[in-house]
């Protein structure tokens, strides 16, 4: 098999859940003991949020991260989270190394499960800038996005309960949730940060739940083969 890289570090707790996906779907898919080998690079979070350049210099880690990678013998790539992906063309052009995209992985999955119109939850960014929800109405899905008071709170939840493991929004997110699978008639939903699997799992609500992390890692393995 092939080496996986994972730029990880966005933010440290997915990074651990990402893990923790590899090691459930390994022993799914493989024999006993059999685990590919994985190199994850984690990246300093503060310097990427807090970059005085904004995406340029968020675009500058990612490529350095990846030429880490690539260097380390990597030869399957992936970024741990959604929003970064924004700038995933430019970091793909950088390497010589497969790169698996996330939003590739969950219009496959959603493809998979025949759905069509899906809620997409995840940062500010991921929910209000057009490359996440284009690049899936461009392969045929009807995506719905919360509105704008919902996209603060969602924002909020993340960045200052999710990725300090604290779960006390969930009924809220849940709620949220069930909103739009009556009112907009979403059949699925798109955990579209990789921190929202932590409070929202299949079967808490009453429509499919795309776990963005667990659909991508199963892509990076598989491209792996």
């Amino acid at each position: 098999m092939k080496k996986i890289g994972i730029i990880g570090g966005t933010s440290p707790e997915s990074t651990l859940y990402y893990y923790r996906k590899y090691i459930e779907i390994s022993r799914e898919k493989f024999e006993p003991y059999f685990f590919p080998e994985l190199i994850i690079y984690s990246i300093n979070f503060k310097d990427f949020k807090d970059n005085p350049d904004g995406w340029e210099g968020r675009k500058r880690i990612l490529i350095n991260a990846a030429k880490a990678l690539e260097k380390a013998g990597a030869e399957v790539i992936g970024i741990s989270a959604n929003t970064p992906h924004i700038v995933f063309p430019e970091v793909k052009k950088e390497i010589n190394a497969e790169m698996v995209s996330i939003i590739d992985a969950v219009a496959e999955e959603a493809k998979r499960r025949n759905l069509k119109r899906l809620l997409l939850l995840g940062t500010k960014t991921t929910m209000t800038m057009p490359f996440y929800k284009n690049a899936l109405e461009e392969k045929g899905f009807e995506v719905i996005v919360p509105n704008e008071e919902e996209i603060e709170e969602i924002n909020r939840i993340i960045f200052e309960e999710l990725m300090f493991e604290n779960l006390r929004s969930k009924k809220w997110l849940l709620e949220l949730i069930e909103k739009y699978a009556k009112s907009e008639n979403v059949e699925g939903v798109i955990l579209g940060c990789t921190e929202l699997p932590l409070a929202i799992k299949p079967g808490d609500v009453s429509v499919e739940v795309l776990d963005s992390a667990e659909v991508h890692m199963r892509a990076l393995i598989d491209a792996a083969l």
